[in-house]
């Protein structure tokens, strides 16, 4: 069932889910009364920790070759996501909610001119115009939001989306040999300690209260698979388009606010929000409509030619994949002269 999804789709669906289990950080962050450097000490902890354990469980001894074949994304991917962190929650308490969200949306147009200038990655037409219209729509859901602030607020603010089109885009331009791109999700612990490291430094490695401490704990445990699997995402994306998908969290952080704090959204976040949801609804019908016109009219099966193209990549060009370890029926396998490779799966 899975392999019958357009690949596009396949990146859709693993990246919106990821954005379904990270709409709760804007609220914790809100809703936690540590200091910053207390706050991301914790944050680069618990996430770090999970995150780790999850790649050690899929590649083992192979994790280092797993992070060296990342290649550049292993030093600019984490340095990223450390960036966007620090950047999303400073920004939170020196400016308001309205101007954070509304730097935020720059993320996938900063992401559509990063991967066209620097890595020559190209943009259908109709990505430009749901950008365009997702942005816009999100630009009215904060602008009822948007107040006067402070300038380092607003010019930390900008650090995120900046961040997060340099994360998204770098991870998405790593290619494989198969269909799939290198698997970066190896470099979010790295990512991790660069926030950890500042947290040290300004004194954050502290014990929080109570009520506090499970709200973090609460994080620790939902956030490392939401950025695994927008991590994730980027193997099937262009970065624009994973960036793209983060809108939505614009929507469901302000209906989740909502709903646990109270707080009614303006008549501006209801028609934002309609407008992102009915556009990305609109070209994600419009995408399978034509992928089964051409299917109708004679023409190939995409789905079917990638999928021939992985089996046909993994047989000439093994060595090139990072595997886990084998188990005793693959090896078994081996020794009768059937050579077996495979990639963990993202």
């Amino acid at each position: 069932m899975w392999k019958r999804l357009p690949f596009r789709l396949r990146g859709y669906l693993i990246t919106f889910t990821g954005v379904l289990l990270l709409t709760p950080d804007a609220l914790l962050i809100k809703d936690t009364s540590v200091d910053v450097a207390t706050f991301m000490f914790w944050r680069g902890l618990l996430l770090g920790s999970v995150l780790l354990a999850i790649a050690l469980v899929r590649y083992r001894h192979q994790l280092g070759q797993a992070v060296l074949a990342c290649g550049p994304a292993a030093l600019w991917c984490p340095l990223a996501f450390a960036a966007s962190a620090w950047a999303f929650v400073t920004a939170t308490r020196l400016t308001s909610a309205g101007n954070v969200l509304v730097m935020l949306n720059l993320a996938p147009l900063m992401a559509g001119l990063i991967g066209m200038l620097f890595f020559g990655q190209r943009l259908r037409r109709q990505t430009w115009v749901v950008i365009v219209v997702c942005v816009s729509g999100a630009s009215l859901m904060a602008a009822g939001e948007v107040g006067q602030g402070s300038l380092l607020g607003l010019l930390v603010a900008l650090i995120v989306p900046l961040s997060i089109a340099l994360n998204t885009t770098v991870a998405s331009a790593q290619r494989g040999s198969g269909e799939r791109g290198i698997d970066t999700t190896v470099v979010l612990p790295l990512g991790c300690l660069a926030m950890l490291l500042p947290a040290v430094l300004l004194g954050g490695a502290q014990l929080p209260g109570p009520e506090d401490m499970q709200r973090l704990a609460l994080m620790g445990l939902i956030l490392p698979f939401a950025y695994y699997l927008i991590q994730t995402g980027a193997r099937y994306l262009p970065g624009a388009e994973v960036s793209l998908v983060l809108l939505v969290e614009t929507l469901l952080g302000t209906l989740l606010v909502w709903w646990w704090l109270g707080e009614v959204p303006t008549l501006l976040a209801f028609v934002g929000g309609s407008i992102i949801v009915a556009t990305m609804l609109l070209s994600g019908l419009r995408d399978l409509s034509r992928q089964r016109r051409k299917v109708a009219e004679g023409a190939p099966d995409t789905r079917r030619l990638r999928d021939a193209a992985v089996a046909e990549s993994l047989n000439l060009h093994p060595a090139s994949q990072i595997a886990p370890p084998e188990s005793p029926a693959r090896h078994g396998q081996k020794a009768a002269g059937h050579a077996v490779t495979d990639t963990p799966r993202g």
